[in-house]
């Protein structure tokens, strides 16, 4: 028996069973959901810094949309935020470092 205990896409117990094995899931309560979407966030970033793949952005982006949906927003008000903090503070592009201000 190989054990993994983290949240996994949907169609991963599918994939499972097709290979054959017998996958042993748990169907999450509201607030365990939460806390193993923000752990699977932590998962993607550090296998994005690793790897630096862009299927680990992707794989970021899609639990940002799950945590989005968890949390009673819209992955159209997280882009209005994200438009509205472009335009007031800027974004990224520039690669300004900051060293100090006096």
């Amino acid at each position: 028996m190989q054990e993994f205990k983290k949240l996994v896409r949907d169609k991963i117990p599918d994939i499972i069973k097709h290979q054959g094995e017998t996958p042993n899931i748990e169907i999450l309560s509201d607030d365990k959901y939460l806390f193993e979407l923000d752990k699977k966030l932590n998962e993607e970033v550090e296998e994005y810094q690793e790897s630096k793949q862009l299927e680990e952005l992707a794989d970021i982006l899609e639990v940002i949309y799950a945590i989005c949906a968890a949390r009673g927003s819209s992955i159209d008000e997280l882009h209005k935020i994200r438009e509205e903090k472009l335009d007031k503070r800027g974004g990224f592009s520039k690669r300004i470092f900051l060293i100090s201000k006096e």
